[in-house]
């Protein structure tokens, strides 16, 4: 006999089926939703990592000093070929930007200090210098007599302008250490590195090179190199072309040496004001392959968190000149003779809109 089928049974027995169904899609479509947002954040923050090759900064010298003692070879920032047009832009850039004042001669600079209480022994004993940046050295330099006065008019000069340079590199490298203690950056965080590596000339996204190179010089060595250079601000090259270092260049914008050999093709280069020549000359220090001994000494100064010594960091300046080693003792004559070492802990004021105006 044939079982009969109620029609009811079936129609709720298929209506219990649906709704499990639907209750098995919803807690499956759930869970997928909650593993996606828990997953993402994950491969965001590997992404990073991966992306800027993150790195610890630590003290590695302890580590360096047993990888020395057992052969091994310890990491270095990377030999690139450097794209100058990239290392220099920012300083190019200058270039196009009007020099908003005239050449003040040298009595009105020496007012204009005496006006806003600016002295050299002052600044020694505060350990503090006023932010008056002139774009332009004054010609009557090579006029002043007595060199006591002309060596403290330079000083006064270029400190600032030093300083200044200084300044901007500390805030580039706290900003370099914050971006590093993240795993996640931002746009503009990506974007400030990648301006970094160019004007250092970091290849391949290199942290560690990057580190190195972007660190500030000793006052009292940028002061030594520009009074040697100069001639404590007589010379040519510092007067018509504002260049405080003496660096070469083979294009068409420098000035040729007077006694210049004919099969020598090279000029001095020029800048449109004082602190370009001194962002030059930074930048050349840092990323130069000729001072990259200059710059592992100073990396390794740091790792053992000692100060800075213009002293000891002029003996790796042997390439700087073609008298080799005979330059370096110079410059550390300088710096001794004219206890240039006391403003290597000296901060600048900040700026104000009432200096703004008397400059």
């Amino acid at each position: 006999m044939k079982k009969k089928i109620k029609l009811g049974k079936f129609i709720n027995f298929k209506g219990i089926n649906n709704r499990l169904k639907s209750f098995f899609y919803t807690g499956a479509t759930s869970l997928i939703i909650i593993l996606i947002f828990f997953i993402t954040p994950k491969l965001i923050i590997l992404k990073n990592n991966l992306f800027f090759k993150s790195l610890e900064i630590k003290n590695e010298s302890k580590n360096n000093l047993e990888k020395v003692l057992s052969g091994k070879k310890i990491n270095e920032e990377q030999d690139d070929d450097l794209n100058n047009l990239q290392v220099f832009q920012d300083i190019f850039q200058y270039e196009d930007v009007p020099v908003s004042s005239v050449r003040l001669n040298a009595s009105t600079i020496k007012q204009l200090f005496k006006d806003t209480n600016y002295n050299l022994k002052d600044v020694r004993e505060s350990k503090l210098a006023k932010p008056l940046n002139l774009e332009l050295l004054p010609n009557e330099m090579k006029m002043i007599e007595n060199t006591k006065e002309r060596k403290n008019l330079f000083i006064q000069i270029v400190l600032p302008l030093i300083l200044e340079e200084n300044n901007q590199i500390k805030l580039d490298r706290m900003k370099l250490f914050a971006i590093l203690n993240r795993s996640n950056n931002s746009n503009s965080e990506k974007k400030w590195l990648n301006l970094k590596f160019k004007h250092y000339g970091v290849k391949n996204r290199d942290l560690l090179t990057l580190k190195i190179r972007m660190d500030e010089i000793p006052v009292s060595l940028a002061i030594a190199q520009a009074a040697k250079e100069t001639g404590w601000g007589t010379s040519r090259f510092a007067l018509e072309g504002n260049a405080l270092f003496g660096q070469w260049t083979f294009s068409d914008n420098g000035i040729k040496p007077k006694n210049a050999d004919s099969n020598q093709s090279h000029k001095v280069m020029k800048f449109q004001v004082l602190q370009a020549s001194v962002r030059a000359y930074f930048r050349n220090l840092n990323t130069h392959s000729s001072y990259r001994d200059f710059r592992k000494y100073r990396a390794a100064a740091r790792d053992n968190n000692e100060k800075l010594d213009s002293l000891n960091l002029a003996d790796y300046l042997k390439e700087y000149a073609a008298t080799g080693i005979e330059y370096t003792k110079v410059l550390k004559k300088i710096i001794k003779q004219n206890s240039l070492q006391d403003f290597d802990d000296v901060k600048l004021l900040p700026n104000s809109q009432l200096i703004k105006k008397i400059i």
